[in-house]
């Protein structure tokens, strides 16, 4: 098949989505496809403007020649504005619709804003292009943490208490303290912070409302995180095996996700049968209720003082760099990287079959 890896664009997670995109795209080389991996925002280089989209999925190119890795802070958006031509206005870069056009599946390889808010899936719907990962409705739900908050405390699973605030707003901490601030519509935790005190508070809620208009307060669960991959691949919702994520640092931060040593992960999670199964049942519920498709990460809290579950947050591109979790859930269950990346392919083939 020809398949087009999207990967940058133009969130605050770009950089963890080209990880991601060279990954993708060796494995799809290694599993026999002819792969291009792009830019969605910056697009192809000019070097490329006269060869057809047939030409460029023919041609011997490395695409992800360029692509380094993941530093310890997130980029400066602002500055990849800056490289793009003034007469492209839209997300999508030069000749990026061309391609999606001329292959036959679109890998999102995109994270955060503008790749899993749901945008380019409806877009893409539109034009009638089969893409991975869930639909355009379930994205936006799950990019809003408050939409999906709701939705899953409405059906039944715990999620830590808390509140939204808008911008402009009366911003008083009515939780108590520790707490999380953290934007409303974000990805790789940042934008994410724990406060103990009313001057981290102010400074949370300043440095979150410089990403997003709105803003979750929440409570802050002490104890073990924990993730749960859900896939539909045979039907049903069916949780991966659970990973335990132990940041080296106070909870799971951009730099702990990303740089290796930062984290310990176990797969699986060493946790009763018992707690195991109950977790496993309320990603699969969770998946339901947020009308997830395909794949997705939900990801918990296991109290310190109770032992009591609650969902934080799921996640509908998650990353597949080397550190990322889903990788790792496939591997405890005998899926290595390049058949999770077939599996994930078929998956978007049938359902638009």
């Amino acid at each position: 098949m020809d398949i087009l890896v999207l990967a940058g664009g133009i969130s605050t997670e770009r950089d963890v989505s080209f990880v991601t995109g060279r990954c993708v795209y060796e494995a799809l080389k290694r599993n026999g496809h002819r792969v291009v991996l792009a830019d969605a925002y910056m697009g192809l280089p000019d070097e490329y403007k006269d060869m057809t989209g047939e030409q460029l999925f023919a041609s011997d190119i490395d695409w992800a020649a360029q692509i380094g890795d993941i530093t310890e802070v997130a980029p400066d958006i602002e500055s990849i504005r800056n490289k793009r031509s003034a007469k492209y206005q839209g997300f999508l870069g030069p000749r990026i619709l061309e391609l999606c056009r001329s292959c036959d599946v679109v890998f999102m390889g995109l994270h955060g804003e503008n790749g899993e808010n749901g945008k380019l899936q409806a877009y893409l719907d539109l034009e009638g292009i089969a893409y991975t990962g869930t639909d355009y409705l379930s994205s936006a739900i799950c990019m809003n943490k408050q939409i999906s908050k709701e939705l899953l405390a409405y059906n039944g699973i715990p999620v830590p208490k808390g509140h939204i605030i808008h911008k402009g707003e009366e911003c008083g901490n009515t939780i108590g303290y520790p707490c999380v601030v953290k934007v409303c519509s974000g990805g790789s935790s940042v934008g994410v912070f724990v406060c103990h005190n009313e001057e981290e508070y102010d400074r949370a809620l300043n440095e979150a409302f410089n990403i997003d208009d709105n803003v979750i307060v929440e409570q802050y669960i002490k104890g073990r995180e924990f993730s749960v991959c859900v896939t539909d691949w045979d039907g049903a919702p069916k949780a991966m095996p659970v990973i335990e994520i132990a940041p080296k640092e106070e909870f799971y931060d951009y730099k702990s996700k990303y740089q290796a040593g930062a984290t310990v992960e176990t797969c699986p999670a060493e946790l009763p049968d018992n707690k195991t199964k109950e977790m496993m049942a309320l990603a699969e519920r969770g998946y339901s209720a947020l009308k997830l498709h395909s794949y997705a990460r939900l990801d918990f809290m296991m109290s310190e003082s109770d032992g009591g579950l609650y969902c934080l947050e799921a996640n509908t591109l998650p990353g597949m760099t080397p550190t990322s979790l889903i990788p790792q859930e496939a591997r405890a269950m005998g899926i290595d990287y390049d058949e999770l990346c077939g599996k994930i392919v078929d998956a978007a083939i049938k359902s638009r079959a």
